[in-house]
């Protein structure tokens, strides 16, 4: 039976055989209203979906653009929603939510400018807060404890900078065992200087003068260090190494800058025990011996060739003297060591390496004692200063010695002359040694 009006059938109206009213037992579909106006809802978390119903076949002909069922759209039937109206049975443009319809937002595109910025910012301020915690650190460790206002009638300064880099033969610190095992003897806490070098930084590199420590001089008037009292001058003279011996750091100055002429601007001395520890702190110093040999007092025992020398065999180095002939042989190899102990210490891969960087400048430092005005820059310009020695644009020569005095080694005056003149005038050092 045929409910509709005559002459109306299915396909006279469009094949949608189900129409608003329809009396057959399946749901009319959802239709267009472009009549319904809608106002967008802000988004909201999407509650829970409703039990699904059983999805009915979609007439044929039924638009594609709309949304199908079961595919999370609730038409809202026989709820008394307006079909396309937000949930809740609200009208259009009620501030309901709209279930199914409102897509979420999506998200922006990261701005990978402004993030590298900002990484680039954190790391710049990072290295900067490590690098002035690392400078007071070290600053702090300094032992400035020689007061050169102490020093009196000292020579005009030049230009540049002279260095007196001084290697003793001070036990402090050192442990019965530590003794031992480097040879050092004697419980001395203080004593002799086993090494004394001169170095000078300026304009035409760096120049390293070894001072053997039998150099004949004269002892000059000084201020006691510790009691303040004035020692006339006697024109004593005697080997360069007891001024040490006699009233310390201050005095030992004073004797080099009255026999040379030349202004000492900073000092700085380490001990047997802090010299080994170094080079252990810094896995060792490669050095290539020409020619072997043993001295029993020292305790070295070294073949010929390249090798890398721990602590122990470094200070067995750099202290043989019974195996030469001079001492001017032994403050040859003192050179050579220390400016290949400079070379492998101030390296890229060592600053950048906190394993290797913050041990190697522990163990220097607690070793070191400097001068009142020593600042840790100043410091920093001599190890590389020392490591230029061996750059190519640096020179390493001994005091030019003409002869000997009672035993003693005598300096050649006119040649000693000329290189102080050279050296106040920061000119390149055309004298040799003899």
């Amino acid at each position: 039976m045929n409910d509709w009006p005559e002459g109306w059938t299915d396909e006279n109206r469009g094949g949608n055989r189900y129409g608003q009213g329809s009396a057959s037992e399946r749901p009319e579909s959802a239709r267009s209203m472009p009549h319904v106006q809608r106002h967008p809802a802000p988004p909201r978390q999407r509650p829970a979906p409703p039990r699904q119903r059983p999805v009915p076949q979609q007439p044929s002909g039924y638009d594609a653009g709309q949304p199908q069922y079961g595919e999370g759209y609730d038409s809202g039937y026989n709820t008394g929603q307006v079909y396309g109206a937000p949930s809740g049975g609200r009208g259009a443009g009620s501030g309901g939510g709209d279930r199914g319809h409102v897509q979420g937002r999506s998200r922006p595109a990261p701005n990978w400018g402004r993030r590298i910025r900002i990484g680039a910012l954190v790391l710049v301020v990072a290295l900067l807060a490590v690098s002035i915690g690392t400078y007071f650190w070290a600053d702090s460790k300094l032992n400035r404890a020689v007061d050169l206002s102490k020093v009196i009638e000292r020579p005009e300064s030049g230009k540049g900078t002279n260095y007196l880099i001084v290697g003793s033969d001070s036990r402090a610190g050192m442990t019965s065992e530590d003794k031992k095992r480097l040879h050092t003897g004697g419980p001395k806490e203080g004593g002799r200087t086993d090494s004394m070098m001169i170095l000078h930084t300026g304009d035409n590199g760096p120049t390293l003068i070894s001072l053997p420590r039998d150099s004949n001089v004269e002892i000059p008037s000084f201020i006691g260090s510790e009691s303040g009292k004035k020692y006339p001058a006697t024109g004593r003279t005697t080997k360069l190494n007891a001024a040490y011996a006699t009233d310390g750091p201050e005095l030992l100055v004073r004797t080099v800058e009255f026999n040379t002429g030349l202004r000492i601007d900073h000092y700085v001395e380490i001990g047997f025990g802090g010299f080994a520890k170094i080079v252990d702190a810094i896995g060792g110093v490669e050095l290539d011996i020409p020619k072997a040999f043993k001295d029993k007092y020292s305790g070295a025992d070294f073949q010929a060739g390249k090798q890398t020398l721990n602590g122990q065999e470094a200070l067995a180095f750099v202290r043989t003297r019974h195996a030469f002939t001079s001492d001017l042989d032994r403050t040859k190899n003192q050179q050579k060591f220390l400016a290949a102990l400079a070379s492998q210490t101030a390296t890229f891969s060592t600053i950048i390496n906190p394993f290797k960087l913050y041990p190697t400048m522990g163990a220097g430092l607690d070793t070191l004692i400097v001068d009142k005005d020593m600042s840790l820059w100043s410091l920093g310009k001599m190890f590389f200063a020392m490591k230029g020695v061996t750059g190519g644009d640096g020179t390493s020569m001994n005091m030019p010695i003409s002869g000997s005095v009672g035993g003693n080694l005598a300096w050649d005056k006119a040649k000693v002359k000329q290189l102080v003149e050279q050296l106040k005038n920061d000119e390149k050092v055309t004298v040799t040694e003899n």
